[in-house]
């Protein structure tokens, strides 16, 4: 049900402000100069969700060797992201897009079908930004366990 982003590999990736965790505005225009991880994902403390960024939490280190900035993306509020990342010990911010607006610009609030009913709700996917704020890579079957290694190898 679910379909892929309209956005294309070479794209200059759309910007925003939101939120993150502590109520600080974070811009993806704040990060030129950086490669970075903007992760989409539906919920937190969810089984798929909590693999997903203990995944990455596990391997933050040769993100930050890599030269990556992570974010995690999802329309949860800043106190559900603040118990995500305390209980999960998460290293990277997290956004509260309660208003959709990166969802949106990025295309992955879309119709979803689970158990046989069908809903709006967020589209797993990664996409990897280049220092000049160009889409390199756009991950849409997101390994939950197995994310790391989707990003950083070739």
């Amino acid at each position: 049900m679910a379909t892929i982003t309209s956005l294309k590999i070479g794209q200059t990736a759309p910007d925003f402000t939101i939120p993150d965790q502590d109520g600080n505005s974070v811009s993806l225009a704040q990060f030129k100069g950086k490669k970075v991880v903007l992760y989409f994902y539906p919920k937190d403390s969810t089984p798929g969700c909590t693999a997903q960024a203990c995944n990455l939490r596990d391997n933050y280190e040769r993100f930050l060797s890599a030269g990556y900035v992570i974010l995690g993306v999802s329309t949860d509020t800043e106190k559900k992201h603040q118990n995500f990342i305390k209980k999960n010990d998460l290293p990277f911010p997290l956004l509260a897009d309660t208003e959709r607006l990166a969802h949106d610009a990025y295309d992955v609030w879309q119709l979803k079908k689970f158990m046989g009913k069908e809903f709006m709700g967020t589209v797993r996917t990664t996409f990897i930004i280049s220092e000049e704020g160009k889409i390199e890579d756009i991950i849409t079957k997101v390994k939950t366990k197995e994310h790391t290694d989707q990003i950083l190898t070739p």
